[in-house]
């Protein structure tokens, strides 16, 4: 074992006393030192790709208006799911995805930023993701693959918890939730500083900069390192597209000048009839009017003007996006990998609807000035640009879904999954309808790359393998009494079957428990509660039985995870201020920084 690895402070020491009856507290040293390889001959290359804050129907083969011929090639010759769930905000799903293992598990159960001080006191309630757990980017080094890691991490910044020291062997990642697209720079008044590491130490951007292409370039530079071993690769890249601030080249926000100034609602309603029209969902299911959706027609000309920019810029973010990746499968095919390589693309979660439906307001303009950024019309999404969609966009965004990112709504949890490659074998494209989780993807990877892992990390992995399911092997990926459970600030669901049992808190829902058949009805219209009384009471009892054996604590009274967000970020700044400075800011921050997240107020 490597001592240096396990915590050091009291309350990751305290962890260890922790009794998880699967053995949490096991060393992963110990357990990687049991993988046992079974890779093939020639072990295939794997690429995941992970968007931020991408919505359902957000690129082309899931409805969207937007041009994304590399994705749209990618799902032509792998499969598609409509039916894949994440976790409803960016840390959890970075965490179980890289480990397979439950959020309350695997010490990330929420953002840190927003993480009320009650369960901070918790060990598995950091907010980092644990050191002791194996990581899939280690059983892949153990097996013999190179990795590679560039983009956004937002699992801990200390130099035990980067990426370099969980297994990747070259790394440039954000450790924070988010920054700025063009330069190096916080996006938010709660950071002082944009947190990029390279190989595990503090790193500044080149001069000239875009985070969609560096990311690629990083990714790129360092497949061709090791090109010359022929050992595979696996390379983890998490674009910060589309999450705030969202920024794109002027030629790719051009494309969509005209593209949407019929507003919200009418792009809410054209991705609803194309997600129908590709088979995406059924043709009978319906859409649920969302609260926080403004009413286009009270806007003024030069309002609708300004706000078709904002989702212009949003969609030329993603365009851009998938330019990048284009050229990494371009580069694969010219350096010969391509045809043994594996892509896994999807999002961290549903899309963001943080900002107002109007960010020209009064707040919205003191806000960017305090940031150092503008807002205005001509260089908007530009470098120096505060860019948001606001809640009605990002509504549009996730149709034919309710809610979005940080909800339990199928629109903060169902986003797009696409496996493909030439290595999987697939005769045609494929479109699965079968539920899947984001802790499904680990085990997916271990069985792609021919490998194993020990058995006390097998132990801790709730998710299972999709391949059986992409080779046709199995019609679906779990059975119709397999329960899955979920929970994240309070919201919370089980999935079972065909139906899910869910409970969002907030404003903008009602905190009770709904029933809803998401194979039929995934825009969850149709609450089956009163029809179905004894199957919401069984799927309620295995929620509590979730929540018990995976320590999930309950929220404080009157928890908002807005005002929670600027309450730490307070905190984390005031010890780097002078005391007059301290006063002032924090004053500062809390009355502009509130309005950057108040998602929920009608404009």
């Amino acid at each position: 074992m490597n001592p240096a690895r396990w915590p050091t402070n009291k309350l990751a020491l305290a962890w260890l006393g922790l009794s998880f009856s699967i053995g949490i507290a096991n060393a992963r040293a110990a357990q990687i030192d049991e993988l046992n390889s079974t890779a093939a001959t020639t072990p295939p290359n794997i690429v995941l790709i992970l968007a931020d804050d991408l919505g359902f129907s957000d690129t082309a083969p899931y409805g969207s208006e937007i041009q994304t011929p590399t994705i749209s090639a990618l799902a032509e010759m792998g499969m598609q799911f409509t039916n894949y769930h994440t976790a409803a905000n960016c840390a959890p799903s970075r965490a179980m995805l890289l480990t397979g293992v439950d959020s309350h598990r695997n010490g990330v159960p929420n953002i840190p930023e927003t993480i009320p001080p009650e369960q901070k006191r918790h060990p598995h309630y950091q907010g980092t993701l644990d050191t002791k757990l194996l990581t899939i980017a280690e059983a892949l080094q153990s097996a013999g693959y190179h990795t590679y890691m560039a983009g956004k991490w937002h699992l801990g910044n200390t130099p035990e918890q980067l990426p370099s020291q969980r297994g990747f062997e070259r790394s440039f990642a954000l450790g924070a939730t988010g920054a700025d697209n063009w330069e190096d720079k916080p996006y938010l008044p709660i950071y002082d500083r944009a947190e990029w590491f390279a190989d595990g130490k503090e790193a500044s951007l080149p001069d000239k900069f875009y985070s969609s292409e560096f990311l690629v370039d990083k990714a790129i530079e360092f497949i061709d390192s090791n090109i010359a071993d022929a050992k595979p690769f696996f390379a983890y890249i998490p674009f910060q597209a589309v999450h705030i601030p969202v920024q794109a080249p002027q030629e790719f926000t051009d494309k969509y000048a005209d593209a949407y100034h019929d507003g919200w609602q009418a792009l809410r309603e054209a991705r609803q009839a194309k997600v129908k029209a590709l088979g995406i969902v059924p043709m009978n299911s319906n859409m649920v009017q969302m609260s926080t959706m403004g009413d286009w027609d009270a806007q003024t000309e030069e309002q609708k003007r300004y706000q078709a920019k904002r989702m212009a810029v949003y969609a030329g973010m993603v365009d851009a996006m998938d330019f990048h990746i284009g050229r990494l499968v371009a580069h694969l095919k010219t350096i010969g990998e391509f045809d043994n390589t594996v892509f896994i693309f999807t999002s961290d979660n549903g899309s963001e609807a943080t900002g107002h439906n109007n960010s020209r307001n009064l707040y919205g303009r003191a806000l960017v000035k305090f940031l150092g950024y503008r807002n205005d019309y001509e260089t908007l999404g530009l470098k120096g640009s505060m860019n948001t969609i606001g809640p009605s966009f990002a509504s549009a965004a996730a149709s034919p879904l309710a809610f979005y990112k940080f909800y339990a709504g199928e629109g903060g949890m169902r986003v797009p999954l696409i496996v493909a490659g030439k290595p999987l074998q697939l005769k045609q494209k494929t479109i699965s309808t079968s539920f899947s989780f984001v802790t499904d993807i680990t085990p997916t990877i271990i069985e792609i790359a021919g490998t194993e892992i020990a058995s006390d990390a097998k132990k801790l992995i709730i998710g299972r393998s999709l391949l059986p399911h992409i080779k046709g092997e199995a019609e679906t990926v779990y059975g119709p009494d397999d329960a899955v459970g979920y929970e994240l600030g309070g919201n919370a669901a089980l999935f079972r079957g065909d139906y899910k049992l869910v409970k969002i808190n907030g404003k903008i829902a009602d905190g009770q428990w709904h029933l809803y058949n998401i194979a039929k009805d995934p825009g969850e219209t149709k609450d089956l509660s009163k029809a179905m009384p004894e199957l919401r009471a069984a799927m309620l009892v295995q929620y509590q039985q979730y929540a018990k054996e995976n320590q999930v604590l309950d929220m404080p009274a009157g928890y908002d995870h807005e005002r929670q967000a600027i309450i730490n970020g307070i905190n984390a700044r005031l010890p780097n201020l002078g005391l007059y400075a301290s006063v002032i800011s924090a004053l500062v921050i809390l009355l502009l920084t509130v309005r950057i997240f108040r998602t929920r107020r009608r404009q």
